[in-house]
Formats: C-alpha cells, structure tokens, sequence
C-alpha cells in the first residue's frame, strides 16, 4: 500500500530541509538529533502513567559505568521483567528519551521494565554496546531479589540498533550460559551490516532514514569491515540460531531494514525458533509507534504485548 498520508507532510517537510551542517562534533550532533527524535518521533507515541516506583541505577561495565532505569508499576511481590534497549543507530538516544514509553509498557505488561543507557558509539564502538546491554541484563537477573523480579521470567527487546541489541544479547545469553530469557522483541531490527537487502536500496531515500544515513551509523560503531559479519554485530551472520528465546519482529513497508528483519525472522524459523512476525504496511522507520498521530497503529504495539503476556505469565 502507499505511505500512510498522516506521514506525507513529515515527509515533505523532511524533503525540503537544510542538510546538517558538517562542521559540527559529535556531541552537538547528537543533541540536535537527539531533540528531533522527541520532536518528531516520542512526542507522538504513546505515553505511559506514573509508576509505582522508578529507580535510576548506577551499573559496573567493563572499564565503566552505565545506567540501567527500572520501572515498577505496582506493588507486590515479584513480577516479570522486560529489559528494553532504546534505538539510535547506536550513536544516539540514551534512556531518558523512552521514559514515556518504558511506563507505558510497564503498565500494559504489569512487569518491571529496565532500561538499559549502554555507551554510545564513536566514542564507545563495537562491541561495547552489546557487552554493555548484555551486563545489564546480568546485573538485572544476578539483582532480581533486590529489584523484585522473577529470574526465571525476563523478557529482551529493543527497536533499531535496540533491536540489534536485543537479538544479540539473546545471542551471548545462549552462548554464555545465561540469564535465561523467555522472549525475545527484534522491533523494525538491524541485523546485517553488510547492508546489502533490496529494501535498503528500494526505500533507502525519501523514507526518513536513508542508505547514507544507515553507512554512517555503522562507520560510527563498526569502523572495522571485519566485524561487519560478526554475529554480535550482525545477528543475520550467526551460523547457528537454535534454543534461543521466541521471537516477535516488527518490521515497516517503507523501511530500509524490512528486508533483514525479516530474514532473521525467518531464519529463526529455520532454526525452530516460535516467531510471531509482522509487517507494519504503509509504515517508514518507527512510525508504526506514532499513535498520537495514527491511533490504528496501536495495533501493532498491541501485538508484542500480547506475545509478552503469554511467554512472560
């Protein structure tokens, strides 16, 4: 089907506006992308109530600190856990930016949700990134007394480069012996670096996020081409995809990664992976979250708490 028309201004004005100006850093970049992001992507999502309890922790990583949000709904005893990995390309966003969205499903799944900042990429390239939100994850579970959750019930999931994120901490908790996950939730996911499907370069211009923009974001994380087939950086690469978690993918018609995400989740199948799979039809990059904008989108959002609430009960 055609793009939605409630994307077709954004689009337009997104068209006519001034390229970056490339003289500036990285920090001032990232904060006006950052704003952007809020302006056109979060501040049309849906938003969450206020949580029981919300705690900001201060996590030991790997020559660092990373901070790790955990969102409680409710009292009580112990509850499931979703650990969630905010997108950015890898290079931008931090876990402030998904406040909202963290509550929001926190309240849906009546679960903690932990959100995980992991560095960020060129100061922190790859693997950092993936070894920070799989350290996360293994403070959540080694913490669960302390945090009030299950460790036998602990859910993954990310959108973008989270997603990416998410299907390769299911990787290493697989390969590493644990935590042990329940679910995995690959949204609108990057799974292959070598960029090389037919929907990057069908939908890589006009669509919001572009090829140019997507070769920069991997310059920024993975500036050596020899990690472009690692299968922590590029989930699609792994030769061996069997006794990992059930999967639910989320891609977008418009989309450059439709086509990775896609593959991954077939190839999940291959490996006897349960998958729950769909594509978000007259969708760009994310904007099947927009359902301020679009309330019918909530479908979508509908869908992966649902898959939650059954591998998560």
């Amino acid at each position: 089907m055609t793009v939605q028309p409630a994307l077709r201004s954004m689009l337009d004005a997104m068209a006519a506006a001034p390229p970056a100006d490339p003289t500036l850093g990285i920090e001032q970049r990232r904060k006006t992308m950052d704003e952007l992001t809020v302006a056109g992507f979060v501040s049309v999502s849906e938003s969450g109530p206020a949580m029981f309890e919300e705690f900001t922790h201060r996590v030991p990583v790997n020559d660092g600190v990373i901070r790790v949000r955990t969102y409680r709904p409710e009292p009580g005893g112990e509850l499931a856990c979703y650990v969630y990995i905010h997108g950015g390309g890898w290079w931008l966003g931090n876990i402030d930016i998904y406040d909202e969205s963290c509550r929001a499903m926190a309240a849906h799944l009546g679960c903690v949700v932990a959100s995980i900042g992991y560095r960020l990429a060129p100061e922190h390239a790859f693997p950092t990134a993936a070894e920070d939100c799989y350290a996360g994850l293994r403070w959540v579970a080694m913490n669960a007394d302390v945090l009030g959750i299950a460790d036998s019930r602990i859910a993954v999931g990310g959108s973008s480069a989270g997603g990416n994120l998410a299907a390769v901490v299911a990787l290493m908790a697989r390969d590493r012996g644990g935590p042990s996950l329940r679910a995995q939730v690959l949204d609108i996911p990057a799974t292959d670096l070598m960029m090389t499907s037919a929907s990057i370069r069908q939908n890589g211009k006009g669509y919001v996020l572009t090829k140019e923009g997507m070769e920069e974001c991997r310059s920024l994380y993975a500036p050596d081409e020899a990690d472009w087939t690692n299968p922590y950086a590029s989930p699609l690469h792994a030769t061996d995809l069997s006794n990992l978690p059930p999967a639910c993918v989320t891609t977008c018609e418009y989309d450059p990664l439709r086509d990775e995400g896609e593959q991954y989740a077939m190839k999940l199948v291959g490996a006897g992976v349960p998958v729950t799979m769909q594509r978000a039809l007259g969708h760009i990059h994310g904007s099947h979250h927009m359902v301020k904008l679009m309330p019918e989108a909530a479908r979508y959002g509908d869908t992966v708490v649902t898959f939650l609430r059954q591998h998560l009960a």
